[in-house]
């Protein structure tokens, strides 16, 4: 019976919390762009207009375009193109390109070959002659189809018009491809920084909490020990001791953020562990692991969960930093943060969407964060 009331009680209260979060706006309208913002990181080597690997196609002819810019291409078929990758290969990866795509402005055929006016830049055009057998095969030497029809094939699906509806930076790199791809380099650094945060913050938090004495004593010495050292000044120690990379920032992220999940879990377990429902635990002989896992953690999701939250935002400001520094993500690897350090340039000169594309980017996101942050502080509140 009184498993069932607990039940019932905590059921409850997750009903009327999640009520209450409906009620906010702000926290509503954030959880939506959380939403899209894990769908476009999981489609998003499918939704890209770039799939190959980190949208990492580089066409230098058209480098730095502005929003909008459209290019026709001629596709030559590659003489070794890569192997086509499975459906959940692709998903993580990408599928390489299987054809080498040449800028033109105009073209037109004589006998078996192709000639047209390369696009060098915005003013100058070079003519150029390639074989068709080697635009449709990938290799020079003889013809395999009659002319008419490589004609007519060649026409229809090796000449396309490109859109590059945010650009391209200064390698020739679509914009809006390395913005979906990099959603996943902000969110998984989140994820993992939060978790590894929430695992160290949670687990010494409630050994100082609880058991108090010697143990909150080396506890809060730890905690004064990292807050005393500027967070990035320690993750740049982290980073430097364990390299850089893709992985390495997830660590050294989550190594800076455990002190504030750790100071707050403590607070809230000295204030848990004095009532009656813990006493009446100890009473029953329920040994203390018991007590703080299933009977003071619990009490305290609410804290936990807003602290995630800001955890969460800060860690994708951190990652941007540490990359637009240099020490994070490694090129060609899309972030948003070496997206910024790698247009910043064309903020003062003709194109200043190439670096504040990836700026809105962050902004929305941390944004988003602290509003759902927000949103479950004031529907979790007890009172």
């Amino acid at each position: 019976m009184t498993v069932t009331t607990t039940v019932n009680i905590r059921s409850s209260f997750g009903r009327q919390a999640w009520k209450r979060l409906q009620r906010n706006k702000g926290a509503v309208a954030a959880l939506c762009i959380i939403a899209l913002a894990i769908l476009v990181g999981i489609a998003a080597y499918w939704i890209a207009p770039d799939a190959t690997p980190y949208a990492n196609r580089m066409t230098l002819e058209i480098s730095g375009q502005r929003p909008g810019f459209r290019v026709t291409m001629l596709a030559m078929q590659k003489e070794r193109p890569p192997q086509r990758a499975g459906f959940f290969s692709r998903m993580l990866y990408g599928q390489g390109d299987g054809v080498t795509y040449v800028p033109i402005r105009q073209w037109k055929f004589e006998g078996t070959d192709i000639v047209v006016q390369k696009y060098v830049d915005e003013e100058t055009s070079l003519p150029e002659r390639y074989p068709l057998a080697e635009v449709w095969y990938g290799r020079k030497g003889a013809l395999q189809q009659p002319l008419p029809v490589l004609q007519r094939q060649t026409a229809t699906q090796r000449i396309i018009t490109k859109t590059y509806w945010l650009g391209t930076d200064r390698f020739g790199r679509d914009i809006l491809s390395r913005l979906l791809i990099g959603t996943r380099v902000s969110l998984s650094v989140g994820c993992i920084a939060v978790l590894i945060s929430l695992t160290i913050g949670v687990l010494l938090g409630a050994v100082a909490g609880y058991f108090r004495g010697r143990a909150d004593d080396v506890v809060m010495w730890l905690i004064n020990v990292i807050w005393s050292v500027p967070t990035l000044l320690l993750v740049f120690a982290i980073t430097l001791a364990l390299g850089k990379g893709f992985w390495q920032i997830f660590i050294a992220v989550g190594l800076t953020m455990w002190v504030s999940v750790a100071r707050i879990i403590r607070g809230q377990v000295m204030s848990l562990r004095e009532l009656q429902f813990v006493e009446a635990a100890r009473a029953l002989g329920y040994g203390h692991m018991r007590i703080i896992v299933r009977h003071i953690l619990p009490n305290i999701l609410g804290p936990v969960m807003v602290v995630a939250a800001s955890n969460f935002a800060s860690a994708i400001v951190v990652e941007a930093g540490l990359s637009f520094l240099g020490v994070g993500v490694q090129p060609p690897q899309p972030s948003w943060g070496l997206m910024i350090k790698e247009n910043y340039n064309f903020i003062i000169t003709h194109n200043p969407l190439l670096a504040l594309a990836p700026g809105v980017a962050i902004m929305l996101m941390v944004l988003a964060f602290n509003l759902l942050g927000n949103g479950l502080r004031d529907a979790m509140d007890v009172r």
